[in-house]
């Protein structure tokens, strides 16, 4: 089953990402972790921010991943995703500095206007760009 490879797109609204054939692809869901090899059952998915890992035979690839959806066909998966980054395009003093102000936010702002939902997604995005980015 590993060996079988199945096309993989990834498409962001600046640029397709990743246009391989691959092994494998592991990545979040809003309803939990998934891993898809070639000849998964066709569905759709709602992807959750989180690490995208890629398999390409022995080859491991990881990337950051923000919301998006993916489709899963017989021979195909394709997400479309808000943002998908590989450690080396991670600005690592601009993820550290919005996981700061979302701490700051999280950490007793009684600011007018205050979205807690959106600062604790800022801040999970920070953390998952700092962890890919310092692998």
């Amino acid at each position: 089953m590993a060996d079988k490879q199945f096309h993989l797109e990834i498409i962001t609204p600046d640029r397709k990402f990743f246009d391989e054939d691959a092994t494998m692809v592991e990545l979040n869901t809003v309803e939990g972790e998934i891993g898809v090899y070639a000849n998964h059952i066709p569905m759709t998915e709602i992807i959750a921010p989180g690490t995208l890992k890629i398999e390409q035979g022995s080859e491991k690839r990881e990337a950051s991943l923000m919301s998006g959806f993916m489709e899963i066909t017989q021979d195909k998966v394709t997400i479309l995703a808000e943002v998908a980054e590989w450690p080396e395009e991670i600005d690592v003093e601009r993820a550290k500095k919005a996981r700061e102000r979302a701490e700051q936010r999280l950490n007793g702002s009684h600011e007018q206007n205050f979205n807690e939902l959106r600062a604790e997604m800022a801040l999970k995005r920070a953390l998952i760009r700092l962890s890919i980015a310092e692998k």
